[in-house]
């Protein structure tokens, strides 16, 4: 099955489906009938019957201020935001006010608003000739963080490149045992420290390896304890300080990971972590399930920051580099 087929038959698992919405907001002032004619009233002129018959046998609804109201409920609906959906509708009426519009040529027009949105940030997670390549892994916990550089560190192993991953959320054994798991998938060696220890010292002795091995990408797990923020934000500083003693322009990528199922709350994460971590790209799981998937809309239209991939399931091969249109046409439920 093609990735584009996995996003789009599990996109749209979401209770509040864009494209059934869609079709359903077009269909509610769809023309009715006419009414025949009293026996006892004089024919139609020809013309007026003429426009009459025309006006019923048109397909689709009149794009008026009722229409895009309820265009921009939706759109906030899944999840896209208020600013974000009010700019789709702008966009999408300029020059069509007033014209006839049908579900088909709504749903194109959203999927190429969108798409014109996400291409400037659809972008791969650049790689550099340092060795190593020092890329640390952010996210709160449960956003499928762990998961997420297992997979990668196979997907970079199978393009020829050497990679260790450091453990680096200590404090939690069930994060540490999964990334082992992984890397036993994987074939990529995986360090760990006794539970508690120091992240830091892991990071450093993680670089350590990685330089005297000549490994092109360490990957380091980190901790998500949002509730206690100067902590983490304590912890976060203290790995950079430390890999930056190996080499002053480490890391080379930090990866922020949100979970879609978190709708909104995605943003608030941004957010968060850009002031904790100096944030390069993002990687977005769980676009399945009752994931609605319009906060990725609403994340490049106000951070405008890098999207490396997104996942659609715990396959090595649910996640992908993000393709704007392939996403924009599963969003909106258009088919390749």
């Amino acid at each position: 099955m093609s990735f584009f087929k996995k996003l789009k038959d599990r996109l749209v698992k979401s209770s509040s489906r864009l494209d059934e919405g869609l079709d359903k907001l077009v269909a509610e002032a769809a023309p009715a009938a006419a009414a025949p004619a009293p026996a006892s009233a004089e024919p139609a002129r020809p013309g007026i019957a003429a426009r009459l018959m025309g006006a019923v046998g048109e397909r689709g609804r009149v794009l008026d201020d009722a229409m895009l109201e309820s265009l921009e409920e939706l759109l906030i609906q899944s999840d896209m935001g208020v600013d974000t959906a009010l700019r789709i509708t702008a966009n999408l009426a300029e020059g069509r006010f007033g014209k006839r519009i049908t579900s088909d040529e709504i749903k194109r027009l959203l999927a190429a608003e969108i798409t014109r949105i996400m291409a400037p940030v659809a972008k791969p997670m650049p790689l550099y000739p340092s060795k190593p390549q020092v890329v640390l892994v952010v996210g709160v916990n449960g956003s499928g963080k762990t998961t997420t550089i297992g997979k990668l560190a196979s997907q970079f192993r199978a393009a020829g490149k050497t990679v260790v991953i450091a453990a680096g959320d200590t404090f939690r054994a069930a994060a540490v045992e999964q990334l082992q798991v992984w890397g036993q998938r994987a074939g990529v060696p995986v360090m760990t420290a006794p539970e508690g220890s120091d992240p830091a010292s892991l990071a450093f002795d993680a670089m350590t390896r990685a330089e005297a091995e000549g490994t092109d990408l360490l990957m380091i797990d980190t901790a998500g304890r949002l509730q206690n923020r100067a902590d983490l934000m304590e912890e976060l500083a203290k790995i950079v300080r430390v890999i930056r003693k190996k080499d002053p322009t480490a890391p080379h990528n930090t990866l922020l990971v949100l979970d879609a199922t978190t709708g909104q709350n995605a943003l608030l994460q941004v957010e968060t972590f850009r002031k904790l971590a100096d944030v390069s790209g993002l990687v977005m799981t769980k676009l399945d399930g009752t994931a609605k998937g319009g906060v990725l809309v609403a994340l490049a239209d106000k951070f405008g920051l890098p999207i490396h991939a997104i996942g659609v399931g715990e396959q090595i091969d649910d996640l992908a580099p993000f393709d704007p249109e392939d996403f924009a046409r599963a969003l909106v439920g258009l088919d390749t």
